[in-house]
């Protein structure tokens, strides 16, 4: 078992001890950081494809113990932020299933934990990996009414190396609701922009009429007197729910696909899968406000997941029905995106991951041909390209994808 614990630096050595020792190979392959998709498969068990990916070209390869078992229909995943771990929502088992990274990139798999509520969405971990958020359809046990979030803490151990999640709690709202359907959460980061932490979830509702609509909920994340993060979160204003169904929140287009939040925290775009259009809004203090020129911005047909790059400089839409990704500039003044060009993919892309060692490469889960796109972007411009091999074979109805880097730096390993 290959855990984290023994160091990526050893590895390092010990492929430096071997090329100096003379040892050989048929070819030498770089492995700059390792991508993970989920697939439902079947309604009985859902699986995780995972990749090594090339540094020279952006390849995919996949590792030899993929694909690896899941939970029924696995719709959401993250990490932790240093890597060390996967979390996976399996949507019609209620559960999280926890995965420790190796070394090598490789799963194993740790506990599985229940949610609060019935069916997850989202998942998402905050920017000091000391809590997992995950959204759900309905609370409790309950299969219908109003959504909820069930909050994990993350412990982290030393000896093993492994990730497991502490005692689950919810968001307490009063006996209000958090919405009629959350499709999707983030986090922002505390920096520059926010000195707090913000957890944004994207909500579609509905009008007493039927008219659909998008709200935006932020909650501001509880500190204890020492300033380190709690499992608190407190809804800020303009966002407090209430008994009405619909409660309020942030205006969000009319029908929410994805949200995302820029490193610096101070712009939040959610993509409008009926306007075809992301909404730009920027955040101070929890509070969000819309974009007054520059927003909403066009997308391609139905967009859904959204990635921003490690750099903060693009953002990258993936249209299902146009079988495209979209790219675009941000402006660090105010939030505004600019429209850099657009790539096709294959059939159906659900979600955009994007590598963030090198900060080149970016990725598409397509659920409806079974396969991952890769797409290389300039650094300077955003523009993108497809890269050597694209498409790479997938499981059966992928759903979503999430990439970690190989440690610090890409490291040489060999290919028998």
């Amino acid at each position: 078992m290959k855990l984290n614990n023994m160091g990526r630096g050893a590895k390092a050595l010990a492929v430096s001890l071997a090329l100096i020792l003379g040892v050989t190979a048929c070819s030498r392959d770089y492995t700059l950081a390792y991508l993970y998709v989920t697939a439902k498969t079947s309604a009985t068990t859902g699986l995780i494809n995972a990749y090594a990916i090339d540094y020279q070209t952006g390849s995919l390869l996949p590792l030899a113990d993929s694909p690896i078992p899941t939970g029924k229909n696995p719709v959401a995943l993250t990490t932790m932020p240093d890597g060390t771990a996967l979390f996976v929502a399996n949507h019609d088992d209620s559960t999280i299933e926890v995965y420790n990274i190796g070394t090598d990139g490789k799963l194993y798999q740790g506990a599985t934990y229940n949610t609060l509520g019935s069916f997850p969405t989202a998942l998402a971990v905050d920017g000091g990996g000391k809590f997992l958020y995950a959204t759900t359809t309905y609370q409790g046990t309950a299969t219908s009414g109003t959504g909820g979030i069930t909050i994990f803490p993350i412990n982290e151990a030393t000896n093993p190396n492994t990730v497991t999640l502490g005692t689950a709690t919810t968001v307490n709202l009063g006996g209000a609701n958090l919405g009629n359907s959350p499709i999707g959460i983030t986090v922002s980061k505390i920096g520059i922009r926010q000195t707090s932490a913000y957890v944004l979830v994207a909500d579609q509702e509905t009008t007493s009429g039927g008219t659909p609509f998008g709200i935006i909920r932020v909650f501001q994340q509880g500190k204890d007197s020492s300033g380190n993060p709690t499992a608190t979160l407190t809804a800020i204003p303009g966002t407090a729910s209430t008994q009405d169904p619909t409660g309020t929140g942030f205006a969000a287009g009319t029908s929410p696909g994805g949200i995302a939040v820029d490193p610096s925290a101070g712009f939040v775009y959610v993509t409008d899968k009926s306007t075809n259009q992301i909404y730009t809004n920027t955040m101070i203090a929890g509070v969000l406000a819309p974009l007054k020129n520059g927003s909403p911005t066009s997308t391609g047909q139905f967009p859904l997941g959204l990635n921003i790059d490690p750099r903060g400089q693009f953002l990258y839409v993936a249209n299902y029905n146009s079988n495209t990704v979209s790219g675009y500039t941000i402006s660090t003044t105010n939030g505004s995106l600019t429209a850099v060009g657009t790539a096709a993919v294959a059939t159906g892309p659900t979600c955009v991951a994007m590598e963030n060692a090198l900060g080149a490469y970016l990725y598409t889960s397509n659920q409806l041909d079974d396969s991952v796109s890769g797409e290389r972007y300039d650094a300077h411009t955003g523009s993108m390209t497809g890269i050597q091999g694209t498409q790479f074979s997938a499981s059966h109805l992928p759903t979503c994808a999430v990439a970690i880097a190989n440690g610090s730096h890409a490291t040489q390993l060999t290919v028998q």
